[in-house]
């Protein structure tokens, strides 16, 4: 999974009235937020940054 394809998924999750309008969008379902792909990304996202960082300082 590459960097971009994380922020992609993360721009269409975005709370609106405490639910995932890409989730609600995509599948025409509601999905309370956020939604396990978002929790996904965002931990991806979370640990790459951390990764690079740490990098940084070796």
């Amino acid at each position: 999974m590459t960097e971009q394809q994380v922020q992609q998924i993360l721009s269409v999750h975005l709370p609106v009235d405490g639910l995932c309008a890409g989730c609600r969008w995509w599948w025409a379902r509601l999905a309370p937020y956020p939604c396990y792909q978002v929790e996904w990304a965002s931990r991806w996202h979370a640990r790459a940054a951390t990764r690079r960082f740490l990098d940084g300082l070796a």
